[in-house]
């Protein structure tokens, strides 16, 4: 199929080979990839917020908004594909403060509280991140491969790393 390109408070999980799933400009945001190496399948997450009850409403309209909703069912549509639990590879990227006031208001940092939080309670292990700091992050998962790769940009500077055995490359 080739690029697919996920939203803000979006999720796509994929057993297609020729599948490259995509977020772009993660910034406090964050983006939780799985994937199951012996069945192929993969799955990225880009949600917004930490907590679904920030607002009801939105969290009923569109789930992946939210860490506490949205994880859930990454996990789930990937299991409905074939994945299993405990073959998945959990890796977890942005969370960055983008804003120069941070504080009470720093959402990078309360989205990776939650993120680690919600993975913890769920006995998930994650292989790899790249969270907080000031860059923005786009996340690529090959289906093929099940390789991240993370490019972080920072003012004029980019740099891209793999994500794949949890070490920068």
């Amino acid at each position: 199929m080739g690029q697919r390109v996920i939203g803000i408070g979006d999720c796509c999980v994929s057993g297609d080979s020729t599948d490259e799933l995509v977020t772009y400009a993660l910034g406090s945001c964050i983006g939780v990839s799985i994937y199951d190496p012996v069945t192929r399948i993969g799955g990225l997450l880009h949600f917004l917020l930490p907590n679904s009850v920030l607002d009801k409403k939105k969290a009923e309209a569109n789930p992946y908004l939210f860490a506490d909703s949205g994880i859930p069912l990454l996990f789930h549509r990937a299991y409905s594909h074939g994945a299993k639990k405990e073959r998945l590879i959990t890796r977890v990227a942005g969370g960055s403060q983008m804003s120069v006031s941070g504080g009470i208001w720093n959402v990078g940092e309360k989205n990776t509280a939650a993120v680690r939080q919600i993975l913890l309670r769920a006995g998930v292990r994650v292989q790899s991140e790249a969270v907080g700091g000031k860059a923005a992050r786009t996340v690529r998962l090959s289906i093929e491969t099940g390789e991240m790769s993370i490019t972080e940009m920072t003012g004029n500077s980019k740099k891209t790393f793999l994500a794949c055995m949890g070490i920068g490359q």
